[in-house]
């Protein structure tokens, strides 16, 4: 197992409801399309007439104005698992501030990485509580088709507190051992409330400024002032999960600078923070049954019940919890952590093994992140904590969360409790001024969407509202598990492909097979 085997993960699914949640609204059941009959390297589908008019031009940039270094072997080794032939060049950019509190008073520095030679930037925007943006396009970068790269050099931003963007680190150690260590089935939550508070209130005290400005709506401000760095007049760029939220805002406030956008996999635009919860508790069971699938098929060491396994572990750690390496809570998250990578399974499937027989340290280095600096990285748990809590508005009472946590824990007897608990995260955080709003897409071109059957980070169900609720939306549905589709499913990855570079646009509601 690699030093670090998260390091090529999105690690985005400790709060995700903090992250998806928009506004309330009431919604019917989705419905998924027809399978497409190949998943080879070509497009799945023939073009049709773009919705909204046609993609836009690709221009060569016009005076750009970064500073880019080469920066090829430190960035390879923060991606020891991956080989690539590939160059990469690092810069900053700097963007305002803009704190509620005193706007335009103060900058954000940020981090901003160039994949490969091709003559077109696109912009890569990873999650919030995934690993940093720059590090995310390098490895994007190195397993993309050539052809692609032949067109476009990804360029990776670390969004502003996360990553090299002047990373905000502010919980407490022990309140970050104790979230993410709290026993997901227990619906007393006095000890998480508590924990909560001090993380809010150190928070507070060293952001200060900063505090509120670290969120959605001024990161699609930051990707402006990156597409004016770049000396482009349109962006081009691609949104992994949470991510593509961000596009989704920059497309309704920058329509007129807005070019050829994917979104792999969104969150759901429009469900209220229990629906969003909910779900994302339901998506993470689906999820890891779909594993529990692919592990009885090859065979792997968990055996023909993997749930089961998977059940007797977290027993076995709630009866020692004295003298055990790692909590339940601890090894929940690692999981969470596993599935969202589908090339992780095999990996997360020998850890849950080797935790059963007395050896947390493989399962222990796939939930690190979340509370330990990790490759120079801060500790997830910060970030996802201030951007998840600053996107949202909604404070839930913490005796209703408590009620949740009992009954989802039946409903979803893995992952139904975690889920509850992480309502009560923001109870204590400082409230927006402001909601974030829902994405109309009606002054963008055409954007592709691409949902993932079993992600347990952003539901199928969610990604496919997205695209519904864009008015240029336009949808790609993959059978298969993990978080998001590009790069995983060939057919998913050859319509972006052809998205992007030829602009050709897939018939909406293709799907492709697992």
């Amino acid at each position: 197992m690699p030093r670090h085997p998260q390091s090529g993960r999105s690690l985005g699914v400790l709060v995700p409801v903090l992250l998806l949640t928009v506004s309330a609204c009431a919604v019917g059941p989705s419905v998924r399309p027809v399978i497409a009959v190949n998943d080879g390297g070509q497009t799945s589908t023939g073009s049709a007439p773009a919705p909204a008019g046609q993609l836009p031009q690709l221009d060569k940039p016009q005076n750009p104005s970064i500073a880019w270094s080469d920066c090829t072997s430190a960035t390879k080794q923060r991606m020891p698992e991956t080989a690539t032939p590939l160059s990469f060049q690092c810069g900053r950019i700097t963007t305002p501030l803009d704190s509620p509190d005193q706007p335009g008073i103060g900058d954000v520095s940020i981090a901003v990485l160039k994949a490969g030679t091709g003559p077109i930037p696109l912009a890569v925007v990873n999650d919030a509580t995934g690993v940093p943006g720059t590090l995310y396009a390098a490895q994007l970068a190195a397993k993309l088709p050539a052809a692609l790269l032949q067109t476009f050099s990804l360029v990776g931003m670390d969004r502003r507190g996360t990553g090299a963007s002047d990373p905000a680190q502010c919980v407490p150690g022990s309140a970050r051992a104790q979230i993410v260590g709290y026993d997901p089935n227990d619906s007393q939550l006095d000890d998480l409330l508590a924990a909560a508070k001090r993380a809010s209130q150190e928070c507070v005290l060293e952001l200060d400024d900063r505090l509120q400005a670290l969120d959605s709506w001024r990161t699609a401000e930051d990707l402006d002032q990156l597409r004016g760095a770049l000396g482009v007049d349109r962006l081009n760029a691609i949104g992994h999960g949470e991510g593509s939220r961000v596009l989704t805002l920059y497309a309704d406030r920058y329509g007129s600078h807005t070019g050829r956008f994917v979104l792999d996999g969104s969150p759901d635009p429009i469900l209220d923070a229990p629906s969003a919860a909910q779900a994302g508790a339901m998506g993470a069971e689906a999820t890891f049954d779909a594993f529990a699938t692919a592990c009885r098929t090859r065979g792997c060491s968990l055996g023909a019940d993997p749930k089961r396994a998977l059940l007797s572990l977290l027993d076995k750690l709630r009866q020692h919890p004295k003298t055990s390496q790692l909590s339940a809570g601890e090894a929940l998250h690692a999981v969470l952590m596993g599935l969202a990578d589908r090339s992780a399974w095999p990996a997360l499937g020998d850890a849950i093994t080797a935790a059963l027989a007395g050896t947390m340290d493989p399962l222990s280095q796939f939930v690190a992140p979340l509370s330990t600096v990790v490759d120079g990285n801060p500790p997830l748990l910060d970030t996802q904590l201030i951007t998840g809590c600053n996107d949202v508005q909604t404070r839930l009472p913490p005796e209703q969360i408590s009620s949740m946590v009992s009954d989802w824990s039946k409903k979803a007897p893995l992952f139904g409790g975690l889920f509850a608990q992480q309502l009560l995260l923001c109870t204590s955080w400082p409230v927006p001024a402001q909601q974030l709003p829902t994405p109309s897409g009606h002054n963008a071109p055409p954007i592709l969407v691409l949902s993932t059957a079993d992600d347990p980070v952003t539901p199928e169900d969610g990604t496919q509202r997205t695209a519904r609720q864009l008015a240029s939306g336009v949808l790609v549905s993959w059978e298969g598990g993990g978080h998001g589709a590009l790069v995983q499913s060939p057919c998913a990855t050859a319509a972006a492909q052809h998205f992007l570079v030829d602009a050709q646009i897939p018939t909406d509601g293709t799907a492709c097979p697992p």
